[in-house]
């Protein structure tokens, strides 16, 4: 069942994308697998790391993850820690023995299962390249199980009515299927819900929001990145934190419904 859900989506993938030469593996990392998959050349998965500004203190999940090159890169490169999941066994296994190779299976995991099922509620980044089908599906779970300020990157598709923070075309060294020599990636940054009735500081305001595009009553250049929030209001600046149901700042506001 597994090997047929791989091969499909390979098929799917082949659909979308023009044939082309193989993905570029500059990685170190066996290639020899298999059951059919189409992985993020080394450029690509350097860039997406970058663009999520990854670092030691984040937990990289990589959504489909292959043979571990994203999660691998994210340990080896920049110090995180990386969990895979993927459904493939035969590719989880790939995945660790190359962790073991290079010395990294105390910073990453590698689990077999279904990403729409899988807990990714602890990952500070969340690296996918998947079809637009299950980013569809992803979505919903992206806003309700990740943290604000939670990044997450896309290779070549997008997420539906939720714009990227950030957009990027890649160069790359070698022709990818279907893309030539470039790729595009997508950052979202996962916003605090601040929509509702807040109320201090003598304030009453409401906030409407849209992911990561909000109006603030009577205010102008509002904005929030993950739990940070800002509005202009009377020519004066409100900079804050989303804590819960509370934002922190000059004064405190509380959401009254």
């Amino acid at each position: 069942m597994k090997s047929a859900r791989r091969a499909a989506t390979a098929l799917a993938f082949a659909l979308l994308l023009a044939p082309g030469a193989d993905a570029q593996d500059t990685t170190g990392l066996t290639p020899d697998v298999p059951t059919p998959y189409l992985p993020s050349t080394t450029v690509a998965v350097d860039e997406m790391l970058r663009l999520a500004n990854v670092g030691p203190a984040d937990l990289v999940a990589d959504l489909g993850s292959g043979d571990g090159r994203v999660v691998i890169t994210a340990a080896r490169d920049y110090g995180a820690r990386g969990l895979g999941i993927e459904l493939d066994a035969a590719l989880v296994e790939k995945s660790r023995e190359n962790a073991k190779r290079m010395k990294l299976e105390e910073r990453v995991r590698f689990v077999e299962g279904d990403v729409l099922r899988a807990d990714i509620s602890g990952a500070s980044v969340v690296t996918v390249y998947l079809l637009p089908a299950l980013m569809v599906q992803l979505q919903s779970r992206f806003l309700d199980h990740l943290a604000p300020g939670t990044r997450i990157v896309s290779h070549s598709f997008t997420m539906a009515g939720w714009p990227p923070d950030r957009s990027e075309m890649v160069k790359l060294s070698a022709r990818h299927p279907g893309q030539g020599d470039e790729s595009r990636l997508y950052l979202w940054i996962v916003p605090a819900d601040v929509r509702g009735l807040w109320r201090g500081g003598g304030l009453t305001l409401r906030i409407e929001q849209n992911f990561q595009q909000i109006d603030v009553e009577g205010a102008t250049k509002a904005r929030i990145s993950g739990r940070d929030i800002a509005w202009e209001r009377g020519g004066v600046e409100f900079k804050g934190r989303v804590e819960g149901d509370r934002i922190i700042g000059p004064f405190e506001l509380v959401r009254w419904r």
